[in-house]
């Protein structure tokens, strides 16, 4: 259940930066609520994580994890670069935070 959660708790922190994304380029009521109830949605999962797994493992995850696919969705959906050195650095978070995983 803890892991659902994480999963949940990241799902919602790249729907939370989607939001900023259109946010920033059309502010309506519309595009706040997808930011900001994406983030509030995002950090609630996180919470309710921490009654079934260690915070410091549970946050690592939800860090690495949600730095990595903003980053990807940014290169993907708003043509961020996409150069070698980003994603070689993307390849060292993800095996970061499965060495946590790994390990813990």
């Amino acid at each position: 259940m803890g892991w659902l959660l994480v999963f949940l708790a990241t799902t919602s922190e790249m729907v939370g930066v989607y939001g900023l994304n259109i946010y920033n380029r059309k502010r309506n009521l519309l595009t706040w609520f997808v930011y900001y109830g994406g983030l509030a949605a995002s950090f609630s999962f996180l919470y309710f994580s921490f009654y079934y797994l260690p915070v410091s493992i549970a946050y690592a995850v939800f860090i690495g994890f949600g730095t990595a696919g903003a980053v990807l969705m940014n290169m993907i959906f708003f043509d961020e670069s996409k150069n070698i050195f980003r994603i070689l650095s993307l390849i060292a978070i993800i095996i970061g935070v499965t060495g946590l995983k790994a390990i813990s």
